[in-house]
């Protein structure tokens, strides 16, 4: 993975989910482009349970500080950072039916961020649980098989790998589209400052994890894992 992990561009759904889920990764190849596709700003007047229990007084003011949050998470694993203008799941009741986020919306927009960073790997959620997640694996997905010349790895997502079923119901349905998924074993992974790195940009999102709570989040830290998606022959 060390060697075709060349110029990757790394989706993320929401704000934390790259660094949660792949941090050692990003750690031991600086330079990756972290897109974050969930990242529109709702009306200020709105309010969700999970904004409140992060700490924040409304969406916008949740948003800009995870936007911070994610800089200097980002800047400790030296990644560049790139974004979308989606609004995530818990905001879409709110905004007006055209504001909805759509998978082919998002596959647009990772073509323009592909060409604008000349990114010729492609690192994707395999998408469990959240339909925010799943939307951006489903979007990936058609990009990647619209653009064979990219080489496509998926991670497992933090905390939701964890969910009975998940990981074995995307894996039947990739095999049911005709792609096989191969576990992607590195030596880097074992490396003491990968780890460290994480950890750090993991506490970068403090207000997620106040929202988690002290035991919400363990799974973070476990080992990542990744899969090289191909066609099957």
């Amino acid at each position: 993975m060390s060697d075709t992990l060349a110029r990757p561009l790394v989706m993320s759904p929401h704000f934390d989910d790259a660094v949660f889920s792949c941090g050692a990764t990003l750690a031991a190849h600086p330079g990756a482009v972290v897109y974050t596709v969930f990242s529109g700003c709702p009306a200020a007047d709105v309010m969700t349970k999970w904004d409140r229990q992060c700490g924040f007084d409304n969406a916008a003011h949740a948003m800009h500080e995870r936007s911070l949050e994610n800089h200097r998470a980002l800047d400790v694993l030296s990644a560049v950072p790139d974004r979308g203008d989606f609004l995530d799941a818990q905001y879409v009741p709110f905004a007006l039916p055209a504001h909805a986020p759509t998978q082919d919306a998002i596959a647009q927009a990772l073509y323009r961020s592909l060409h604008r960073h000349g990114a010729r790997t492609l690192v994707i959620p395999l998408g469990l649980f959240h339909s925010d997640h799943e939307l951006v694996h489903r979007a990936c997905t058609d990009v990647w098989l619209a653009n064979p010349e990219l080489v496509c790895f998926a991670y497992e997502d933090a905390l939701y790998r964890r969910l009975a079923g998940q990981l074995q119901i995307r894996m039947a349905e990739l095999v049911s589209r005709g792609i096989i998924a191969t576990p992607v074993i590195e030596n880097w992974r074992a490396d003491p400052s990968h780890q460290a790195a994480k950890r750090e940009a993991v506490k970068a999102y403090a207000s997620q994890l106040k929202a988690f709570g002290p035991d919400g989040y363990d799974d973070v830290f476990c080992t990542e894992r990744c899969w090289k998606l191909e066609l099957a022959a």
